[in-house]
């Protein structure tokens, strides 16, 4: 199958590529490398032996879309790109939505012009809002908590529409929760630009030395230590999961998946898990809740077992110690 995968650069994205052209995929990569590197592309032909296609273009560049589009007739295309910082959704809610939505329209336009039928897109479990009770099943009320919810449940509703007006598509939204650790070869990982925003490569920059201390939002939360609870889960059983997807697209069909480990792991958990496997301790500080944090999420992905076939294999360890690995080589 020939798959455009936009956001291929970046994180998710990248793993993913891997995975895909290890499946026997081909694959064409659209990112406008506003939060990953060109080299991750070299990378992933190190990896896999095998060099993507490769465009620098930004998803708002509807006239460049159409272009790729027509210059690679592709099967199905993979949506990663678009911005996903929540503290910053908070702070540049217009931007976000711009940015997602209309991005994500025009891939869409680009798709269905050049006769594409399937579409992989990448969601978040920040379209459960705060979740009355864990854990969480595709069928729970929706809502959102932040911007970049929102552009998550937004676009949801876009493919729903669009599904209903041409039955033809093959859609899957996955709704993942918290991606961490790296590639077992320490070539790819989480590498974002500037200061992170996530998690694991803030502590990993901080076991490095290069930031002074993680910085812990919150300990007065309803969880067993104060601190907030995700399902944390290995990026490459989350790319894996991808690829479960886009095998088993071939009857039209609007699918909704959950893909996480259905553990919770508070972040002070994390700090613990992380010396246990590297040996090194974080320091860390309390500062206040961030804005659009919630308290507890973790998934109930039964679902994605029952009908693809796709389960987890690495534990917490395996992620930090892959991290740490990764964060080395960077």
């Amino acid at each position: 199958m020939k798959v455009i995968v936009t956001g291929g650069t970046g994180y998710i994205g990248s793993h993913t590529c891997v995975e895909l052209i290890k499946k026997g995929h081909e694959i064409v990569i659209i990112d406008n490398l506003s939060n990953s590197k060109a080299d991750v592309v070299d990378k992933i032909e190190k990896i896999t032996g095998k060099r993507p296609v490769f465009y620098d273009a930004d998803i708002l560049d509807r006239n460049k879309i159409d272009k790729i589009f027509a210059a690679n007739k592709v099967d199905a295309v993979i949506h990663f790109a678009g911005k996903k910082a929540v503290g910053e959704s908070v702070e540049k809610p217009l931007m976000y939505y711009y940015n997602n939505i209309t991005g994500t329209i025009n891939i869409l336009e680009s798709m269905l012009k050049n006769g594409c039928t399937k579409f992989v897109f990448s969601s978040s479990a920040t379209v459960y809002g705060a979740p009355k009770t864990v854990p969480i099943k595709e069928d729970f009320p929706l809502s959102t908590a932040n911007p970049y919810g929102t552009t998550k449940l937004s676009i949801e509703g876009i493919l729903q529409d669009l599904y209903k007006a041409n039955k033809e598509l093959s859609i899957t939204i996955l709704r993942y929760f918290n991606p961490i650790g790296a590639h077992q070869s320490g070539l790819i990982g989480d590498n974002p630009n500037g200061i992170p925003n996530n998690l694991m490569p803030y502590i990993t920059r901080v076991a490095k030395g290069e930031l002074k201390q993680l910085r812990v939002f919150g300990n007065d939360y309803p969880t067993h230590d104060g601190t907030g609870v995700r399902d944390y889960i290995h990026v490459v059983d989350l790319a894996n999961g991808h690829i479960k997807a886009i095998e088993n697209m071939e009857n039209p069909d609007l699918r909704i998946y959950n893909l996480g480990t259905g553990k919770g792991y508070s972040v002070l958990d994390i700090v613990k898990a992380f010396k246990k496997a590297t040996d090194i301790d974080i320091p860390y500080v309390i500062t206040e809740r961030r804005p659009g944090d919630i308290a507890e999420c973790f998934a109930d992905a039964s679902k994605a077992k029952r009908e693809l076939g796709w389960q987890t294999e690495y534990v917490l360890e395996d992620m930090c110690r892959s991290a740490w690995n990764f964060e080395r080589n960077a």
